[in-house]
């Protein structure tokens, strides 16, 4: 037998074997231990049974199985070589649907696609580094706020939290909307509990059922419906007084106005000749962006749409990066000899001034700095999708119709990737060892065909802020660790302080 028919031999043998995973609890199998402590969870399974690990969950008789994969090479298949096979579809997505609507980050099939083309040119390189003067504005807003702390002591958790909100509002409204800040950050982690109880929920009871799991969901729903709403009318308000509209001249979801008149975005376009596509970055806000593209057929998105679409954003545009921001000055506040060399880098590339679009490609450690924060401490630390058909994943059979987990949580610490892989080192991410590493050993982004359409967004905030906060203050952390849970996006549950100096 040659060399490469023992191989598909045995990969076939591999196949035809049962996933091994944990028995988990008599009455529940695995259910508590993945609902209220997932990242430990998922670790442990990774260790004891390998790169793809099976999980039963909920009583006899009513269990539902859970396929987890950890390799760079299974994650690979999962999001790239075999994306056509798992879709977003699972039970977490349904859940995460219901909650904030059918946007870009939970749509599917043709919904998903129209979407995709609408949003994406709003998404090119030249558009986002439009949105840096946004960012440094913040950042001035920040470091007032921060040279007036208390002791001089701030929770790097809540106010890269608020920081990042602040900033995404700020693209997508052109306006300050510190009063909807309490709402979204009561709101967001409240919905992500939610959302991660029912998706494992071996029978998920009917929303409509007064449980107080349901009701919390739905206040905070509530909540952030009507948050985004407010924020919508005011706008077009905004525009309206301006002369200027911002949208279809229809009702958003609660009777918000997004324009005013008939066809307003139309109206823009035709008389005016303005493209939101082409138009000079930074020369309107998202919201107005969103309401004015248009495909090439005409085609735009209706009311609920644009609605759902900020949702999403203020989502994804402010946990995400609050997160991966906030571990990046921790990890540095913990590190003295890579905080001296990032603020070198901020220093001499920055000189005393804002920084712009044009500073990403010159702050190369604070990148690495960010990347290797992203690594340690993903923000979408697991992601799920359902099988359509029967496929095998890194040696393993995956049946159809399953629910399918990838843990980036895990996969950023996978020893056979990742040397000390507990330890913060940026110059993992020195380009060299870059090519050396396969492409799914860092996938805080996702990838494949549904890869985050703001990942350049993301790290030009993060790397600008960087640059400018390093700048200011010099950072020692006070907690010297942190308490973190599952939501759905990596959730900080204790303090993560530090006491900040003023630099001269």
């Amino acid at each position: 037998m040659t060399e490469t028919a023992a191989a598909a031999t045995a990969a076939a043998a591999a196949a035809t074997k049962r996933i091994p995973g944990p028995l988990g609890l008599p009455l529940v199998g695995s259910l508590f231990d993945l609902t209220r402590r997932p990242l430990r969870t998922y670790l442990d399974a990774r260790r004891d049974y390998g790169d793809v690990v099976r999980f039963a969950a909920g009583p006899p008789g009513l269990r539902a199985e859970f396929y987890a994969v950890f390799s760079p090479e299974g994650a690979h298949q999962v999001l790239g070589s075999q994306a056509a096979n798992f879709r977003k579809d699972n039970s977490f997505y349904d859940e995460l649907r219901t909650s904030l609507g059918n946007g870009l980050l939970t749509s599917q099939d043709g919904d998903y696609q129209r979407q995709r083309r609408l949003i994406q040119p709003l998404f090119t390189r030249r558009r986002v580094d439009g949105y840096a003067q946004a960012v440094g504005l913040e950042c001035r807003v920040l470091a007032d706020r921060w040279r007036a702390a208390p002791g001089g002591v701030v929770d790097l958790a809540e106010e890269m939290s608020r920081f990042a909100l602040r900033t995404v509002s700020r693209i997508l409204f052109g306006a300050d909307v510190e009063a909807a800040v309490q709402v979204v950050h009561r709101s967001f982690p409240v919905i992500g509990e939610f959302v991660l109880e029912r998706g494992f929920a071996p029978v998920r009871l009917p929303r409509s059922w007064p449980t107080p799991a349901n009701r919390r969901g739905a206040e905070a729903r509530r909540e952030l419906y009507a948050v985004c709403d407010r924020i919508i009318a005011e706008r077009a308000r905004r525009a309206e007084r301006s002369g200027a509209g911002v949208g279809a001249g229809a009702a958003v979801g609660t009777g918000a106005a997004v324009g005013t008149g008939a066809a307003v975005g139309a109206g823009v376009e035709a008389d005016t000749g303005f493209n939101a596509v082409d138009s000079p970055a930074g020369s309107a806000d998202l919201l107005e962006l969103l309401a004015l593209a248009r495909g090439e057929d005409g085609e735009r998105l209706d009311p609920d749409e644009l609605r759902d679409q900020v949702l999403i954003f203020l989502l994804a545009g402010h946990e995400t990066t609050a997160t991966s921001l906030a571990f990046a000055l921790f990890l540095l506040a913990k590190h003295p000899e890579q905080r001296r060399l990032a603020r070198a880098e901020a220093d001499a590339v920055l000189a005393g001034r804002e920084p712009g679009a044009a500073d990403l490609e010159a702050l190369p450690y604070l990148t690495r700095v960010l990347k290797e924060a992203m690594r340690l401490y993903p923000a979408a630390s697991q992601m799920g999708r359902r099988s359509v058909e029967e496929s095998v994943i890194d040696g393993h059979v995956i049946p159809a119709g399953a629910q399918v987990i990838l843990a980036p949580w895990v996969t950023h610490r996978h020893p056979g990737h990742w040397e000390e892989p507990d330890r913060f080192d940026p110059d993992r991410f020195l380009p060299e060892r870059e090519k050396e590493r396969h492409r799914y050993a860092w996938y805080p982004f996702g990838g494949g065909p549904r890869a985050c359409i703001g990942q350049h967004f993301s790290m030009l905030e993060s790397v600008l802020a960087l640059g400018a906060l390093l700048r200011e203050f010099d950072l020692e952390a006070i907690d010297r660790g942190v308490r973190l849970g599952q939501a759905i996006t990596l959730q900080v549950k204790s303090p993560m302080r530090v006491r900040l100096t003023p630099r001269e």
